[in-house]
């Protein structure tokens, strides 16, 4: 049985521990420098469109993570029609996977806070781009996407007006989607050797 989909027991729901869930709050409530999280990425070049990421080690609570004994290693590529071989799924499509598994997290956790019951969850995100931007054909075009859109279907134990605000409340909430919606300082700097 999908644990996302089980009956509330007294101290679980969608899936989540509601009692780790006060404690946790509680105590970044008591001490706000346990609530700063460092994530990491490592990448590298294979070839043409091809890179590999990997995901392991994270600062988060205070101190390094010790959880993770392994790593998870993404490929990035490109289709043939922009030069690839389909080695992966390219950095766009990734963006729209890390902004639904956010939103859905999101929504989840607040659900859960809220004493919702989720019932089912799916997500779909469409997201339009002209590389013109990213060729530099037309300096008029922005680079990356022009616009997302998320189509949530969700069925949950509350009314219409409880989701429309809790889905407004997640929307507002996602690192993700807080990240792509407002500008983020970057910096990319070369390591000389």
């Amino acid at each position: 049985m999908n644990p996302s989909t089980t009956q509330p027991t007294s101290s679980h729901l969608n899936g989540l521990d509601r009692t780790q869930m006060t404690d946790t709050v509680n105590l970044l409530k008591e001490q706000p420098m346990l609530a700063r999280f460092t994530f990491r990425a490592r990448n590298n070049w294979i070839s043409g469109g091809e890179n590999r990421s990997r995901i392991k080690d994270f600062y988060g609570a205070g101190q390094e993570d010790q959880s993770r004994t392994e790593g998870w290693e993404f490929t990035n590529g490109e289709p043939p029609v922009l030069l690839g071989h389909n080695e992966g799924a390219n950095p766009v499509e990734y963006l729209l996977h890390a902004l639904a598994g956010c939103i859905t997290t999101t929504t989840v956790v607040h659900a859960t806070a809220r004493g919702i019951q989720i019932n089912r969850l799916t997500t779909e995100l469409v997201g339009d781009i002209d590389l013109q931007g990213l060729l530099a054909l037309n300096d008029s075009v922005p680079p990356g996407y022009e616009g997302i859109r998320i189509r949530m279907d969700i069925e949950a134990d509350c009314s219409d007006e409880a989701l429309d605000e809790l889905l407004a409340f997640a929307r507002d909430h996602s690192p993700v989607c807080n990240t792509v919606c407002r500008p983020v300082p970057v910096v990319l700097e070369r390591i000389t050797r």
